[in-house]
């Protein structure tokens, strides 16, 4: 069976993200952003560079992927959505009408996922990284749906672990 998983970078500090990588059993990253970079000093890991050799540290491979990404004018058509409905974009629970309907016929309709799939590790999984805290606010999810409906792949979007708090047996 293949599968597959997707990733965002929202949510996650550098240690957490790759020891959720590890316990999926990562073995490829697939990076579909446009950008590589991510605004606020608590995602500087999240930058190309820097995520890349925290990756190879971790012997996870990365591939950039940007024939998936959205363009500018597509994400910008988010944006506008995003200031109607008075989300930002870290708080984004879905992505408009429009543009998943344009990106799905500019960019994914266009793209050949097969080499991607052809591709997938034979031991371990790889994942699809956006920014994304929702895999449902971000384009990776469009492309995991495809990837399902016509590969067969299976899907599990990854998500931070929330903290559990642990009481002190002291009190």
């Amino acid at each position: 069976m293949l599968k597959m998983v997707t990733i965002g970078v929202y949510g996650f500090g550098g240690e957490s993200f790759l020891q959720r990588l590890r316990h999926a059993d990562v073995h490829l990253l697939l990076d579909v952003r446009q950008r590589r970079g991510v605004r606020g000093p608590e995602y500087a890991w999240a930058n190309s560079l820097r995520l890349q050799a925290a990756l190879a540290h971790a012997r996870i491979a990365y591939e950039h992927r940007p024939e998936l990404a959205p363009t500018t004018e597509l994400r910008r058509l988010q944006y506008a959505e995003d200031d109607l409905q008075g989300v930002g974009k870290r708080s984004r629970r879905e992505l408009a009408a429009e543009y998943t309907r344009r990106y799905t016929t500019e960019i994914l309709d266009r793209a050949d996922l097969t080499p991607i799939v052809s591709a997938l590790p034979s031991t371990g999984t790889a994942a699809l990284l956006c920014v994304e805290l929702d895999a449902e606010a971000c384009h990776r999810s469009l492309i995991a749906q495809r990837l399902t409906e016509r590969h067969g792949v299976t899907i599990e979007h990854l998500r931070p672990r929330p903290c559990v708090q642990i009481d002190d047996p002291g009190e």
